[in-house]
């Protein structure tokens, strides 16, 4: 059986949009398929390319053969590069490790300055300044006292 990943038209007349399916190659265009693995919308602008990468890795690793169009939108959403690390054709060196899209971002803690002294950034424009940066008349008269 040959197991191809192909485009399956949908839509009304002159409206189509299509489903990215994994199917036997002898099958009709439009006929039962084995596994829906995306859908491509080319009528949007930008066009919608959405396509579970790793279950169309999955069937690449199995053997799944990509039509011209469907290789395409595979390389698209980036399912091609991903199978092909997995395969170990393209090595990665020192880059940052991917991360997820639901993943939350951490952020770097601030520095803070030290007692005393100002902080070294401005306050964002249209912002007062924090308590912190704005002396107060009894700091000012504490720090006179222990100059002398």
């Amino acid at each position: 059986m040959a197991v191809k990943i192909r485009l399956m038209r949908m839509g009304k007349k002159k409206q189509p949009y299509y489903r990215v399916v994994v199917i036997d190659g002898r099958r009709p265009r439009d006929g039962r398929y084995i596994e829906a693995i995306g859908r491509y919308d080319p009528r949007q602008e930008p066009s919608v390319v959405e396509i579970d990468n790793e279950r169309a890795a999955d069937w690449l690793s199995k053997g799944a053969q990509p039509t011209d169009r469907a290789r395409k939108l595979l390389e698209i959403s980036g399912a091609i590069s991903s199978f092909k690390v997995k395969r170990g054709d393209i090595h990665t060196v020192g880059g940052p490790a991917p991360v997820a899209e639901d993943a939350p971002v951490e952020e770097a803690p601030a520095e803070e300055a030290p007692a005393g002294e100002a902080p070294t950034g401005e306050a964002p424009t249209g912002e007062a300044p924090t308590e912190e940066a704005v002396p107060t008349p009894e700091s000012a008269s504490a720090e006179a006292d222990s100059d002398e």
